[in-house]
């Protein structure tokens, strides 16, 4: 019996072979660019969440993107 994926909402099979490749094709050295870039991003913070949270945080991240980013729950 074959397994059904489920993807989130905007994603399909293609969306996640093109992010799949992405990270595949990437150097040491552009995924430390990549890294460094992200933590210069004054929009957001990185924290240390208890495992046993990350589903109420998650959760609070998709409504918080889903009220101020619609077009984001679209696959835009």
């Amino acid at each position: 019996m074959k397994i059904k994926n489920e993807f989130p909402s905007g994603w399909d099979e293609k969306r996640v072979q093109s992010v799949i490749a992405y990270y595949d094709q990437q150097t040491e050295d552009e995924a430390v660019a990549e890294a460094e870039e992200a933590l210069q991003n004054e929009s957001s913070v990185l924290i240390e969440v208890p495992m046993e949270l990350v589903p109420a945080v998650r959760e609070l991240i998709a409504k918080h993107t889903a009220k101020n980013h619609p077009q984001a729950e679209q696959g835009a």
